[in-house]
């Protein structure tokens, strides 16, 4: 780590969405969601979400050498947010305990509160994780 990590600080990101953030855009080879609502899909929420810590945590890292990963996620998705809004997401650092960080995130888009909830990331080394990735995918010869 390059600067110490405290409880309590915050991160403010903005990220305009774009048509292919939306629900047909998530999986678009499964038939169902070609009929789906055109608005911000949950899943690339949640992606939004991971993407505001990792930016909010990167200037503490040795980055890329040290970097973090999601391992849990509890957030609700209360309004629909059609392409062309402004999605700004508010994180802040709640809980450190060694590598495990829990963050709160809360993210409106400018008219509506979209959703908040709870994120967990864990401080990683990059080598270290993509040799367990390369060993378990040998596993199935993959």
């Amino acid at each position: 780590m390059k600067k110490e990590l405290k409880t309590g600080m915050t991160f403010e990101f903005t990220q305009v969405i774009n048509e292919n953030k939306t629900v047909p855009y998530i999986f678009p080879e499964i038939e169902e969601t070609h009929v789906m609502p055109r608005v911000l899909a949950t899943g690339f929420m949640i992606g939004l979400f991971e993407l505001a810590c990792v930016r909010a945590l990167k200037e503490y890292l040795d980055w890329p050498n040290e970097m973090t990963v999601g391992t849990y996620v509890n957030f609700s998705h209360l309004a629909a947010t059609p392409p062309g809004f402004d999605v700004t997401v508010r994180c802040r650092l709640d809980k450190i305990e060694g590598k495990k960080l829990t963050f709160y995130i809360e993210a409106d888009d400018g008219v509506d509160k979209i959703s908040e909830g709870t994120h967990i990331r864990y401080i990683i080394n990059e080598k270290g994780f993509n040799k367990q990735v390369e060993e378990k995918k040998q596993k199935l010869k993959l």
